[in-house]
């Protein structure tokens, strides 16, 4: 396995639509896939998509914490998700802050569906399709935007509730004091 180098924001392959995979199965796949789960532990994300790495494909992989209350060995929810559709649940939204490893540093109020109903291939290349709702929900759906050359400053309304992680952090300290 190896890491791979992660697209900056302003790299053209983050604002194109990918491709769909036509052979999950295929060895190529099945080493992106590897490398990409690599590549979003060591950089210590929740989700990483492979226009993230370069490769403009509608595939992305994830790992959600483990759940509260849960003794905190076991490792959190894994999963592949190639050529998803998502579709929202409802008319409820949800707004939660984001951050991107593309987009290292900087964290966004982003509003998105409270919950979803998304289906595609796993990385065996079986159908699947689940409803989720909460971190998975938001996981699944900022993934699957950057599928579609979309940044989740994109989906912002209010930049007043954009910034440096290390400025928010300050300020959300200083409003507890």
């Amino acid at each position: 396995m190896a890491i791979l180098k992660i697209a900056r924001m302003g790299h053209p392959v983050l604002l194109a639509r990918a491709a769909p995979v036509e052979n999950p199965a295929s060895a190529e796949i099945q080493r992106l896939i590897a490398d990409m789960r690599e590549t979003m532990a060591d950089a210590g994300g929740v989700g990483l998509a492979a226009p993230q790495v370069h490769v403009p494909l509608r595939l992305f992989v994830y790992r959600l914490p483990p759940r509260p209350g849960g003794g905190g060995e076991e490792p959190g929810e894994e999963g592949v998700v190639i050529n998803p559709e998502v579709e929202p649940l409802g008319e409820e939204k949800a707004l939660a802050w984001e951050g991107c490893l593309s987009i290292p540093g900087l964290r966004g109020l982003v509003e998105r569906p409270a919950r979803i109903r998304y289906r595609g291939l796993d990385g065996e290349g079986r159908v699947f399709e689940r409803e989720a709702e909460g971190l998975e929900a938001r996981v699944v759906q900022h993934e699957t935007d950057h599928l579609d050359g979309i940044l989740y400053p994109m989906r912002m309304r209010d930049f007043r509730y954009f910034g440096f992680e290390a400025e928010l952090a300050r300020f959300a300290a200083e409003l507890t004091r």
